[in-house]
């Protein structure tokens, strides 16, 4: 072949002694070494031209894999020439030429280069072997520099192919048990790695993705018991920090930082750990953060008792500072599954336990979600993978801890806001709250959380009955379907009985309860069919589970709300819950029956029932006490009526010493209700009135009661004409109780008779200074709807007004003229008697001037009404 024209004589011979060895056949040392100069002296013509290209000469493939061939030809037992050398030399040479290298032709070579070096034996500096040494070192030389011109990219190292050229080197740092083959490949990427700090600008750092693995690596080996092999690794720890410092620091601290890791270069270990837990936290990514767990953990786990040891060391150090992201958390946990059973060191096992528990507080959802995908990989049906939490009972708190404030509050408003989107659903909480609960061994735990757990899935079931339950496509593929309602349903019945509810739950079935509790229909009977059935059976949490439906009904937003106060309403039966009753708690319930709904207003007044029933919460009624008088005047008829029946049962066992400002109060509400056109109802309210009075005494009568008992006198009287006839025997008692409380005991025989007529002129004969009082009553009589009371009232009025003079009359202007206005009323008998009582008036010469009171408009009112 002829060589190419512009070659001096000396190129000339170099080209042709190229292609003479090209050929195949063996080589002399001689001629191997005399070949690689010849390429050195070809390359130095290529790089000294403007745009020189090897290929013009001979192909730059062909010479790289020649020189593979003559590296792959030194024997590994002995080095006794400089071919590895020279042939390492070459390759520096061709980097510097085009074309460029393929990154498959690098690897070849890097490949290659290591293989033949680093199996060479253990070269020791010595008299007899001090030359074989200083080759061993000036191979190592060009080792280094074939490494970083290979590592460069258009003047700046590329670290993808540095991680290329890592990954080929570090088995024999982990693989080996030879400490000199460690030794040497900790050397050489030390080396590589000091040579890449000169360097500010880095190719493609971003997907330099075993930074990670090489900090645990390295950190892991900083304890090996060599001190060649420790201090090896210390030093390609310090250039990696060096290089994430000058990558990743803000530039004006860079300096400072540099300085700082400088003086704890090749310190003592603890100073470098500190180092370590520093990057780990600041400068590494939550995916090299977990580079470095699971390379401690491998080596935990791996069977060499010195890695295990150092790894343990280095992860308790890394662990003492709180972590705030790290990725990969279903690596790392099947790791701690897998392993964790045959660990028998306790620092080890110990170090296991903080890992995991670090993985349960900052990714919860991840270690929830990885235990389902154990779980599927393992058989059909299988619970095992969830057992590994009775090795952890702090993990198993704070999960249960997560999944319960995740059901109730499945998201934040924050989090809505954002736009954050979970895969966590509800259905998977569900799911996980069942599995966690059937740990045997965590049966203390369960106590422990039972209120909470109960409540929420209970909260569950409600929301998903009345709303309705979908499942996403996403949560098929995260774990095996199953209906929300009856996995909710599911989990609830194994709380019951992982906590030894046994024979409640029997009692529960029996009564059908499940069956109500997923019915839309009966949802709300089946809650409270629940809640009764624990009151009855005497359930040894009513107590923490009424404590904490009171928690949860604090927040104003409380969605399940409804659900609480059914289940709350049956609850409050238990001696034990009554007792816990507080004024917080009661303050809190009303606050829920303030919104005036209908439904939540029929469940007050059967909780106010239950707090006259029980001692405790009686200290508390005072606080209901506005709210259920406000109820007599609701807009419904169906609410006002079932009050009155309510203060009917109520009244009956209400003592006077307890409850005297509530019965005084009620006395004055019942007023407005005397004269309603419900039958029924004003038969109701006279009977509750005619309770309160059967409890007043002489002695406990006070001011505010005894000048009401006196207003509603005539009235009472009144109401002997009632048509009612209930209501007429219920005011004849009343009145008999009115002459014992007020000390009459004159009017005791007029008042046990049925005579209004007899009652009222007795009135007038022994009470002559209070018929201005009584004629004030009379005449609000007038509004009343049944004629016989109108018909008394007139001629009640009518007796006082005439033995009255000037001047009294002119002080009950407005009861004359409404009187006079009477004239008008619709029925005859009232007509007839109320001109009779002004023929009498002006026969006596008494006239008034004529007015039309405020009362006689109200009175055309009614008679357009009976009209």
């Amino acid at each position: 072949m002829t060589p190419p024209s512009g070659l001096c004589q000396s190129e000339k011979e170099a080209y042709q002694l190229i292609v003479n060895f090209m050929e195949p056949g063996q080589l002399s040392v001689t001629d191997k070494l005399s070949f690689l100069n010849a390429v050195l002296i070809l390359s130095s013509v290529v790089r000294d031209q403007a745009n020189g290209n090897m290929n013009n000469y001979y192909s730059k493939t062909l010479l790289a894999k020649k020189i593979e061939t003559l590296i792959l030809e030194e024997p590994i037992e002995t080095l006794d020439s400089c071919v590895r050398q020279q042939a390492m030399l070459c390759i520096v040479a061709l980097s510097q030429v085009k074309p460029p290298f393929h990154l498959c032709q690098k690897l070849d070579l890097v490949n290659v280069s290591i293989t033949s070096l680093f199996a060479l034996p253990l070269i020791m500096p010595s008299l007899d072997r001090k030359e074989s040494a200083s080759l061993y070192l000036q191979t190592t030389q060009a080792l280094d520099d074939m490494l970083q011109a290979l590592v460069m990219e258009d003047r700046s190292p590329d670290m993808l192919i540095l991680q290329n050229f890592v990954e080929i080197i570090l088995p024999w740092l982990m693989l080996s048990d030879q400490v000199h083959q460690q030794i040497r490949a900790l050397g050489i990427i030390s080396r590589l790695l000091r040579f890449v700090c000169n360097f500010s600008e880095l190719l493609h750092m971003v997907s330099f993705s075993i930074m990670g693995r090489l900090i645990g690596t390295f950190s892991v080996f900083c304890l090996n018991p060599s001190q060649e092999i420790s201090s090896g690794a210390l030093e390609a720890l310090y250039y990696l920090f060096t290089i994430l410092v000058l990558q990743r620091s803000i530039r004006p601290n860079t300096e400072t930082i540099l300085k700082d890791l400088q003086k704890h270069f090749r310190g003592h270990w603890m100073a470098n750990m500190q180092n370590l837990t520093l990057f780990f936290r600041k400068y590494l990514t939550p995916e090299e953060r977990a580079d470095v767990i699971i390379v401690a953990m491998e080596a935990m786990t791996g069977g060499d008792l010195n890695n295990a040891l150092a790894a343990t060391k280095m992860l308790k150090v890394i662990l003492k500072c709180p972590v705030t992201e790290v990725a990969k958390v279903s690596e790392i946990l099947q790791l701690i599954y897998y392993h964790v059973d045959r660990v028998t060191d306790k620092n080890v096992l110990s170090t296991l336990k903080k890992t995991f528990q670090l993985l349960v507080q900052s990714q919860p959802e991840e270690v929830i979600l990885t235990l389902f995908k154990i779980q599927d990989q393992s058989q059909r049906g299988a619970h095992k993978s969830w057992e590994i939490l009775a090795s952890f009972p702090k993990g198993y708190q704070v999960l249960m801890e997560y999944l319960l404030q995740r059901l109730i509050s499945p998201q934040t408003p924050k989090d809505q806001e954002a736009g954050y989107a979970t895969k966590f659903s509800t259905l998977i909480v569900t799911r996980a709250i069942y599995e966690l609960l059937l740990i045997s061994s965590q049966r203390s735990e369960v106590q422990t959380f039972f209120a909470s757990v109960f409540v929420a899935l209970l909260f569950q079931i409600s929301f998903l009955v009345t709303s309705g339950s979908t499942v996403t496509q996403d949560e098929l593929r995260e774990i095996e379907y199953v209906d929300p309602v009856s996995s909710s349903v599911e989990a609830l019945k194994t709380l019951l009985r992982s906590s030894g509810y046994m024979d409640h739950m029997s009692h529960i079935q029996t009564l059908g309860t499940w069956e109500l509790l997923v019915n839309l229909e009966t949802h709300y009977d089946g809650v409270a069919l629940l809640a009764k059935s624990l009151v009855v059976k005497k359930c040894w949490h009513n107590r923490p589970i009424f404590s904490f439906l009171i928690k949860t009904l604090e927040d104003p937003n409380c969605v399940h709300y409804f659900t609480a106060l059914v289940f709350l309403t049956e609850l409050l039966h238990c001696p034990d819950v009554a007792g816990a009753v507080d004024e917080v708690s009661t303050k809190i319930l009303v606050e829920w029956f303030r919104h005036k709904e209908s439904t939540t207003e029929h469940l007050f007044l059967q909780i106010t029932e239950i707090f006259t029933k029980h001692k405790n919460t009686m200290r508390h009624f005072h606080i209901l006490q506005p709210y259920l008088l406000s109820c007599c005047y609701s807009c419904s008829c169906e609410l006002v009526m079932k009050t009155f029946l309510m203060l009917q049962r109520i009244v009956k066992d209400l003592s006077w010493h307890h409850a005297s400002s509530f019965l005084t109060e009620l006395a004055f509400t019942l007023a407005h209700f005397f004269e309603e056109e419900s039958e029924q109802l004003r038969l109701i309210a006279f009977e509750i009135y005619g309770t309160i009075l059967a409890k007043v005494s002489r002695m406990t009568l006070v001011f505010p009661l005894r000048h009401q008992i006196l207003s509603l006198l005539i009235l009472l009287v009144a109401h002997l004409k009632d048509v009612n006839t209930d209501v007429v025997e219920v005011c004849r008692v009343c009145l008999c109780n009115v002459a014992t409380i007020l000390g009459w005991s004159k009017f005791k025989v007029a008042f046990a008779k049925n005579d209004a007529f007899t009652i009222l002129s007795a009135l007038l004969q022994q009470e002559r200074h209070k018929v201005l009082w009584f004629l004030k009553q009379s005449v609000a009589l007038f509004k009343s709807r049944q004629d016989p009371i109108r018909q008394l009232a007139v001629w009640f009025t009518g007796q006082i007004i005439r033995d009255l003079d000037w001047a009294e009359i002119e002080e009950m202007e407005e009861e004359y003229l409404a009187f006079k206005y009477m004239k008008k009323d619709p029925d005859p008998i009232i007509r007839c008697l109320t001109e009779q009582t002004f023929y009498i008036l002006e026969a006596k010469g008494t006239k008034m001037p004529a007015k039309t009171p405020l009362f006689c408009l109200c009175m055309r009112g009614i008679q357009r009404r009976v009209y």
